[in-house]
């Protein structure tokens, strides 16, 4: 299995779930026009399936998984943010509010590329400024989509979640072996 992410969460989520996967980040450019797709949904399955196939095409006999994640509020996608003022911008927004977590995941084995998506919705508490200058100086935001990790010091700024608590870590892994072990069941029938 080749995991198509230099994302060390996903590869320690996969690890967890005890598969062995070997690392080999897509040179998939992630800038699909967000305002050609219907719903957030289509954009992080589009994006998924483009990392996932750029990895494939070159190791056509391996499984290959792909992944990408987002935060969405009032239907606006937040990705990772780019700078200190863009972290904290986000995380304004996000303070009280209720806001999605999608993360799309495709899978190619074979000629078949099988795609799905989680939604996973988070409640973050009131943040105070001091809260979030204190978050952003630890400098977890900038490698995560809507700026925070709930599976580190981010974990105080969620009040609740509702869904799968490792799709906002990254990697639905419940679904995504439900659907490995039905895409493999299936290739050897």
């Amino acid at each position: 299995i080749i995991l198509a992410s230099a994302s060390p969460r996903r590869k320690e989520l996969l690890q967890q779930i005890g598969l062995k996967v070997e690392i080999i980040p897509s040179k998939f450019e992630e800038n699909l026009p967000k305002s050609s797709f219907a719903k957030p949904a289509d954009y992080v399955v589009a994006t998924a399936k483009g990392k996932a196939a750029e990895v494939w095409g070159e190791n056509k006999d391996a499984v290959v998984i792909g992944a990408d994640t987002v935060v969405v509020i009032d239907n606006k996608i937040l990705e990772k943010p780019n700078s200190v003022e863009c972290a904290h911008e986000m995380l304004s927004e996000l303070s009280g509010r209720i806001h999605h977590v999608i993360t799309g995941v495709c899978i190619c084995y074979h000629d078949n590329k099988h795609t799905f998506y989680v939604e996973t919705e988070v409640k973050f508490a009131e943040l105070s400024k001091d809260l979030i200058d204190w978050y952003v100086g630890t400098g977890e935001s900038f490698d995560k989509a809507g700026g925070y990790g709930i599976q580190s010091q981010g974990a105080v700024l969620v009040e609740k979640i509702s869904g799968c608590y490792f799709n906002v870590v990254g990697l639905p892994v419940q679904k995504l072996n439900l659907e490995l072990h039905r895409l493999l069941q299936s290739q050897s029938q």
